[in-house]
């Protein structure tokens, strides 16, 4: 593919198509959905971390008038144990378990049964009637209780090395020999490390709406990372047919991975069919923060071995993260991603996937990669100070480059990590002066980013503009991107290009909106469509002017002679066919299906700044930039955005977030008051670099940008703390009650 240099919107900070509907509350979300007739759901959840379900009686809440239904596991299609099916990255056998509880509520906050009532009160109050007998049983919340000799086992059925265990996988990456490796090393640096679970923090609740008509054929409305894969996953736990089931995307209050999976839908699907109602369900925050997937939390063991001139010849790690109460912990990304910056000869990397009584896990931006950048870069910044060297030179000196076998397997082609260091080398923040009590930290991270199923539609419409139609949720700008990349192929003004998200029944299959991979793939897809688009309204300017196809060119909006030998003719515009279509062969449009493939990983380096309050233990972020190879930036306003948008979120998860228990096993702060989400008065301005080393394999050069930016944040910000103090954190968050702790013993 040739890659467009000379660009008139690739590459603008055009204005956002879904701007206004945005900020004068005139967009729709799932919440905002009504329908004649529809009545309310709720769901009773369990209030045991651990319990076998010996029965429900539901009697008393179906009696109570106003409810229209009630449904139990019996209702959701059961997947048995002994053979996985497997949804995208998603077990059935584990998703039917977690919408609702079978044979054991597995973490406080499981489903356990839902009713449909005519009103929210009625239906909350019919939860209450709902009588479930619970044998108690021991629980394990964090990782070394649930790795204990004698630990609680989640499930009798998962072995691990012939025995039930709580270890339900084990994943490995091998390049070299690492014990050649760290014999011949001269400075070795060998760290434990540990990070809490941490939610995505989207501001919107899940929610749906579910109609199921009399023949079954249900219309779906929610908010989701892929209405797509709430269309399949809703087949498979309610036995519809998917071709019954049409899934209307709306817009999204956020999702950074927490919406891939469905919570609601199943069970409103169910109830809606039971009642002969709409159905609409809508969490609480509370809900939100109990039962859906936050990001595993974490135990971590990371070693480096350099000779003496910082040549790193060896690197192991060992990552165990948690899945919550189901399997599936992004072990993938920690093990993958980890050690991937560096071009280092032997490197052992593995993983572990363990059950704990926690809601089961989502993913989270670039899921387990901040996990595992946070234990090897704090390693790296240590080695760097035993070799008395500087941070980043030594970064240089082990950067991988285009040739570089990456230990999960692919040779890097042309990448731009090497420039991401140069360009942090040379900025300003990292010369600037420190004060009293401050310090600097720098951190660098990898993202795979994907590419995957895609479809796009593009149609003229009858007075000369354009309406894209796409198959992802927009969760990044991809619709004020793919406005700019079709703009451009076209030769108009932006504003004249309409971007669309279809639903599961008006574009082909596409995969969900997440891994970095939604504007390298839509682009695509709109790319060739355009390019098929182009070809009809040059045959279309053939024929009016009787010559050959071959002789039209498109250039500027427009059907010029290809040359003084094609005629003299005047141009013929985007409009003018289009009002000419009816006579000329009729609509002009097309579309195209792809499964798109080139995909490279993303690379970024950040500098940060903080300023330690030693009365208090507050770690304040002063000053903070974040350099990224973000491929070519399509639209740089979005590109910023997610920049500075994966920073906020990483000062967070180092500062102040995460998951607290009480002595019950249940989640103690399972709100925003309590939960401690970064506000704008806890963060810097937060200064953005992107480096552009475009994709050869993309016809913009689009390269992922969105799970990039929150890989080496809390590395960052430890080794700023590292730096400002001379202690060294090893477990998140780096809140004030441990900031002060280890201040006090250290005197």
């Amino acid at each position: 593919m040739n890659v467009i240099t000379n660009n008139k919107w690739i590459g603008q900070r055009t204005i956002r198509p879904d701007g206004v509907d945005k900020v004068t509350g005139r967009a729709a979300f799932a919440a905002d959905t009504t329908m004649p007739g529809q009545i309310w759901g709720k769901i009773l959840r369990s209030p045991h971390p651990h319990a076998r379900i010996i029965s429900i009686d539901t009697s008393k809440a179906e009696a109570l008038p106003g409810v229209k239904a009630v449904i139990t596991a019996r209702d959701i299609v059961d997947f048995p144990i002994d053979k996985s099916v497997i949804l995208g990255i998603q077990d059935m056998r584990w998703m039917c378990r977690n919408v609702m509880a079978r044979e054991k509520a597995l973490f406080p906050g499981h489903p356990v049964a839902a009713v449909a009532a005519t009103s929210e009160a009625i239906a909350a109050k019919a939860c209450e009637l709902i009588e479930v007998d619970y044998e108690v049983l021991p629980w394990a919340i964090e990782i070394d209780d649930a790795l204990k000799p004698d630990a609680p086992i989640l499930h009798e059925f998962n072995k691990f090395e012939g025995k039930p265990s709580n270890i339900a996988g084990r994943l490995e990456v091998k390049k070299g020999d690492t014990v050649k490796g760290f014999a011949e090393a001269e400075v070795v640096i060998e760290r434990t490390f540990t990070t809490r679970p941490v939610h995505q923090g989207y501001i919107e609740p899940h929610a749906c709406l579910v109609s199921v008509a009399a023949d079954n054929k249900t219309t779906i409305w929610s908010s989701s990372q892929g209405q797509f894969m709430v269309r399949a996953m809703t087949a498979y736990l309610t036995g519809f047919p998917q071709s019954d089931i049409r899934a209307i995307p709306a817009e999204i209050g956020g999702g950074f991975g927490g919406k891939t999976i469905v919570y609601l839908e199943p069970l409103a699907t169910l109830l809606a069919k039971k009642s002969g109602r709409p159905v609409k369900m809508v969490m609480t925050r509370e809900e939100v923060m109990r039962a859906t997937g936050p990001t595993s939390g974490s135990k971590s063991a990371v070693k480096i071995g350099a000779r003496k001139d910082g040549t790193i010849v060896a690197a192991q790690g060992t990552f165990y993260l948690q899945a919550g109460a189901l399997p599936g912990s992004p072990i993938r990304g920690a093990v993958g991603c980890s050690f991937s910056p560096y071009d280092i000869p032997n490197v052992l990397s593995v993983g572990y996937d363990v059950l704990s009584n926690r809601s089961k896990v989502a993913a989270y931006r670039a899921p387990g990669a901040p996990i595992g950048a946070f234990a090897v870069e704090c390693v790296m910044d240590e080695l760097a100070e035993a070799l008395k060297m500087d941070p980043l030179e030594l970064r240089l000196k082990n950067a991988a480059r285009q040739g570089t076998k990456a230990a999960h397997g692919p040779v890097f082609p042309r990448i731009g990590y090497i420039e991401t260091l140069e360009a942090a080398k040379a900025h300003p923040h990292y010369h600037a002066p420190l004060g009293k009590l401050q310090g600097r930290g720098v951190a660098s991270g990898f993202w795979f980013n994907a590419g995957g199923e895609s479809s796009a539609q593009v149609n003229i419409t009858e007075d000369g503009n354009v309406v894209v139609t796409t198959g992802h949720p927009d969760i990044g700008g991809s619709r004020a991107a793919i406005a700019n990349v079709c703009a451009e192929l076209l030769g108009i003004d932006y504003r004249r290009v309409s971007v669309l998200i279809g639903d599961t029944a008006s574009v082909g299959f596409s995969n969900l909106t997440g891994g970095s991979r939604v504007l390298f793939a839509s682009a695509m897809v709109v790319t060739q469509s355009a390019e098929k688009v182009i070809a009809t309204l040059r045959e279309r300017a053939a024929k009016i002017w009787e010559i050959d196809p071959e002789a039209v060119k498109w250039e500027n909006g427009a059907a010029h002679p290809a040359s003084p030998n094609a005629g003299q003719f005047e141009p013929l515009t985007l409009a003018e066919l289009a009002a000419k279509a009816p006579q000329m062969g009729g609509p002009i449009g097309a579309g195209v299906q792809l499964n798109t493939e080139g995909a490279e990983g993303g690379f970024g380096t950040h500098i940060c700044d903080v300023e330690v309050d030693v009365e208090l233990g507050i770690v304040r972020v002063i000053r903070y930039t974040a350099v990224q190879d973000v491929g070519r930036a399509v639209h740089p306003g979005y590109v910023e955005g997610q920049m500075q948008g994966g920073v906020a979120q990483g000062i967070g998860w180092a500062l102040n977030e995460e998951y607290i228990y009480n002595k019950d096993g249940k989640v103690d702060n399972p709100g925003f008051l309590d939960y401690r989400m970064p506000v704008c008065s806890d963060l810097p301005m937060i200064d953005t670099v992107m480096v552009e080393v475009p994709n050869p394999k993309h016809p913009q050069g689009v390269k992922g940008v969105g799970e990039v930016p929150l890989v080496p944040v809390m590395a960052a910000v430890a080794n700023a703390i590292h730096n400002a103090l001379g202690r060294r954190f090893c477990s998140l968050p780096m809140s004030p009650p441990k900031v002060l702790a280890e201040l006090e013993a250290k005197g």
